[in-house]
C-alpha cells in the first residue's frame, strides 16, 4: 500500500502505470498541505489499519510541513517516506530549489497541481475570493513566481501566466518533468512491490484491490462495497499493496454498515 499525497497522487499514478508495478495507492487530500498538521495522523490511521491486514506500506510524502512529526510515525511503524522536505524538492531537487531561493528568498512556486488548483486549494482555502483585500498580507513579500513545469504545454503555460498576474509578478518557468520522482519512487518500493511473485502480479492484475476497489480508478468511481471476509480473502492472496486511488469512499475509511469518510478531491 502507498499512502500519497494528493498533490502527487497523479504522477504517482503515471508512473506507476508506465512501469507495470503492482501497486495500490491510496491518496489523501492535497488540502492537508493547507493544515500540515493533519498530515502524519491521517499517514498513521490508514498504516495501523493497513498494517493490521497483513500490508505493507510506504509513504509517499516528503516531509511537507510536518516538521518532523511524518518521520516519528514512520520510526514508530517502520515505515519509509519519500526523500526531502517538500514534493518541490521530488521534482526540481533540493539543491535546484535551495538555489531559486538563495537568488530570490521571495520565490514562489508552483507545480502542475498548483497551477491547475490554484483558485480552489490556495484563494478559495485561503478566503481571497471572499476577501481580496487580504492578499497583500499573505503575498505581499513575493517578488516572483517560479513554475516547476512536470508537464509544460501551451494550457497549462497560460494557466501558470494567470495566476502570476494575479501576483501581479513575472513568471520564471523551469522544466523538471518527473524522471527525479520516478527514481525516488522506485528507491522507496524497491523490495516491496518491485519484483513481486508472478501470483501476485497476476491477482492485481485482474483490477481489483484487497479491499474491494478498481486499481487505478477514475475520477468519480465509488469504491465496491466488499464484505470483510472477502477483504480478507484478497489481502491474504496479495499481502503486498493496495490501492484506492481517486475513489470517493475508501473501505479503510468504513466506520459501520453503509458508511463511509468521504474523501475530498482536488
Amino acid at each position: 500500500m502507498v499512502i500519497a499525497c494528493g498533490a502527487l497522487a497523479g504522477h504517482v499514478r503515471e508512473v506507476v502505470r508506465r512501469r507495470g508495478w503492482p501497486v495500490w495507492l491510496h491518496a489523501l487530500p492535497a488540502l492537508l498541505h493547507n493544515r500540515p498538521s493533519g498530515i502524519a495522523p491521517e499517514v498513521e490511521r490508514l498504516a495501523l489499519a493497513a498494517q493490521a491486514r497483513g500490508l505493507p506500506v510506504a509513504v509517499g510524502y516528503a516531509d511537507c510541513g510536518t516538521y518532523g512529526a511524518l518521520d516519528q510515525v514512520c520510526a514508530r511503524l517502520g515505515l519509509r517516506r519519500l526523500p526531502g522536505l517538500h514534493c518541490y524538492d521530488l521534482l526540481a531537487g533540493p539543491s535546484a530549489v535551495a538555489a531559486l531561493f538563495a537568488a530570490e528568498p521571495g520565490t514562489y512556486l508552483l507545480t502542475d497541481f498548483l497551477v491547475r488548483s490554484f483558485r480552489r486549494t490556495v484563494l478559495a482555502e485561503l478566503g481571497l475570493d471572499r476577501y481580496p483585500q487580504l492578499w497583500p498580507d499573505y503575498f505581499g513579500h513575493y517578488r516572483r513566481l517560479v513554475w516547476l513545469a512536470q508537464s509544460r504545454d501551451p494550457a497549462l503555460e497560460a494557466e501558470a501566466r494567470e495566476v502570476a498576474a494575479l501576483f501581479g509578478l513575472p513568471l520564471t518557468v523551469v522544466e523538471t518533468g518527473i524522471a527525479r520522482l520516478e527514481r525516488e519512487l522506485e528507491a522507496l518500493l524497491s523490495g516491496t512491490v518491485i519484483g513481486l511473485p508472478a501470483v501476485c502480479q497476476q491477482a492485481l492484475g485482474s483490477g481489483r484491490g484487497p479491499l474491494g476497489g478498481s486499481r487505478l480508478g477514475r475520477r468519480g468511481e465509488v469504491a465496491r462495497r466488499a464484505s470483510w471476509q472477502q477483504q480478507a480473502a484478497v489481502a491474504e492472496f496479495v499481502p503486498a499493496v493496495f490501492q484506492v486511488y481517486r475513489l470517493r469512499v475508501s473501505p479503510l475509511d468504513q466506520r459501520g454498515a453503509g458508511h463511509g469518510r468521504q474523501q475530498r478531491e482536488v
